[in-house]
């Protein structure tokens, strides 16, 4: 069994451009068209090349301010006006400028424990399916998951 037997074709993606507003409300459409909550998507050029991925913990991570812990042990101190200016900053922010660009992707002819094997190892939850430098799919945890338990339970029932 191989990557591009079990990869999504149907995918959503960003592009570098857009803003994190916009990327928000993407997470937040494709979750409703697929049914499932969305949190990260592939950012592809135009040219459909993978050039990073994005997810909510970077955005999480951007927000996080540094000395928060601080912020937190000072009952005198409201953490409110710095959540609002927080906020306000994002609105700014674009896609290129949070997504990590330190990339794991896989061929389509990937046999899937490789497949397995690379997202337990890099701790990846969504690896992008990649043919001559192309984006052509994404395999997701769960999906894996899913093909991996349907082929233990026909294999225990024959």
């Amino acid at each position: 069994m191989f990557a591009k037997q079990v990869m999504n074709t149907r995918f959503h993606f960003l592009r570098p451009q857009q803003s994190i507003v916009d990327a928000i409300s993407l997470f937040k459409t494709a979750g409703e068209k697929e049914g499932k909550k969305i949190f990260g998507m592939m950012v592809i050029d135009d040219d459909d090349r993978l050039v990073g991925m994005l997810s909510m913990f970077d955005i999480l991570l951007y927000i996080n301010p540094k000395h928060i812990g601080i912020l937190g042990e000072m009952e005198d101190i409201s953490p409110e006006p710095l959540f609002s200016s927080l906020l306000a900053r994002v609105k700014k922010v674009r896609v290129e400028d949070l997504m990590s660009t330190i990339l794991v992707s896989v061929e389509p002819d990937a046999h899937i424990l490789v497949v397995m094997d690379t997202m337990i190892k890099k701790h990846v939850r969504r690896l992008p399916v990649v043919e001559n430098g192309k984006v052509v799919g994404i395999l997701y945890r769960s999906d894996l998951f899913n093909c991996l338990m349907g082929e233990i339970i026909e294999g225990s029932e024959t």
